[in-house]
């Protein structure tokens, strides 16, 4: 039996060294097959920042980005038929850039302290 990363990422077994933004986006689209969105956030910041702590770094959690990533999976969840989290990664390659919410965002806000301990709207 394959293994599932959601039940891994929730119990916090996931490796901080193999945990890559790809591994992000694909936790985040099973997290809102699973819960509604406010839930869905709840438990992938939860999840990132165990994350961050076991791999000694808990500052590298970052609310804004954690909150406006998991806003566009949602967004585009709910405009296609997909079959799994596979399908959506392939059918969305665009999620797969980090620099993705520089669409949004300018640098110099999500580089913030601000934009680190709380969600921000963007400008």
């Amino acid at each position: 039996m394959k293994p599932d990363p959601l039940a891994a990422f929730e119990a916090g077994a996931v490796d901080p060294r193999c945990f890559h933004h790809r591994d992000h986006v694909r936790i985040g689209y099973e997290l809102l097959e699973r819960y509604r969105f406010p839930e869905a956030l709840l438990h992938l910041a939860r999840g990132l920042r165990k994350l961050a702590a076991r791999a000694g770094h808990p500052e590298a959690y970052h609310e804004t980005v954690t909150a406006a990533f998991l806003a566009l999976i949602a967004e585009r969840r709910f405009a296609g038929d997909y079959r799994d989290g596979e399908d959506f990664l392939q059918r969305n390659p665009e999620l797969l850039e980090k620099n993705l919410l520089q669409n949004w965002y300018a640098p110099e806000i999500l580089q913030s302290k601000v934009a680190r301990e709380t969600f921000l709207l963007p400008r």
